[in-house]
């Protein structure tokens, strides 16, 4: 899906010469008089960035910035702005800006942060994917499937994993090799990676299907 670059300043003309900018360089623009306006129509469906002014009427761009930090999008924001100074600047990216410019900005480096965004944005929506693939292949798991796929991430070994689990070493091969097929792993290094992976991002948790 094509990139979209969200233009969010109260200024009208800045906002139509912010998009001819943009479009010049054949990159799709959607600009918004508010951040409230902006709130209103926006959907995280694809790879962006926003180019936010700071001071504004309603909220202002800090603000929004807020409010999207807790809507938990990882849309690289860009403050544009002709108010900056260093305590907003720091606010800014200490609520995890993208980058912070100065109005009036010089046009390639405004395009080549923009780039930047949005391969930023690309690798975090690839990265989310992932993350949302690997969770449904933890969960496909049986609780017995899931109990051995859990010891062996720990370095254990078949007899070990028997003894914990009260099972023959014979059937924790058998858990053992249908948990490589389910989790698409083709070695034991390859599924403890996965394994830490999903557990770095929450994707374990008992589960509490029939073995």
């Amino acid at each position: 899906m094509n990139p979209l670059i969200h233009v969010v300043d109260d200024d009208e003309a800045m906002r139509k010469s912010l998009c001819w900018l943009i479009g010049s360089v054949g990159l799709e623009t959607q600009s918004y008089a508010s951040a409230d306006e902006f709130i209103a129509n926006f959907v995280d469906d694809r790879p962006a960035c926003l180019l936010l002014d700071i001071r504004m009427p309603g909220l202002s761009g800090l603000d929004l910035q807020e409010a999207l930090s807790n809507l938990n999008t990882a849309i690289p924001i860009i403050f544009l702005t002709g108010h900056g100074d260093v305590p907003i600047a720091v606010r800014a990216f200490k609520g995890g800006a993208f980058d912070f410019l100065q109005k009036p900005c010089n046009d390639q480096i405004l395009l080549d942060r923009i780039n930047d965004a949005i391969k930023y944005h690309q690798k975090k929506r690839d990265e989310q994917s992932e993350i949302t693939a690997l969770k449904q292949l933890v969960n496909s798991l049986t609780r017995r499937e899931y109990q051995v796929a859990e010891s062996v991430s720990h370095g254990l070994q078949n007899k070990e994993i028997a003894k914990k689990l009260g099972i023959s070493p014979k059937t924790v091969e058998v858990y053992r090799h249908n948990a490589l097929q389910k989790m698409h792993a083709d070695s034991t290094a390859e599924l403890t990676r996965l394994w830490m992976l999903a557990e770095l991002h929450g994707g374990l948790k008992n589960n509490t299907n029939i073995s």
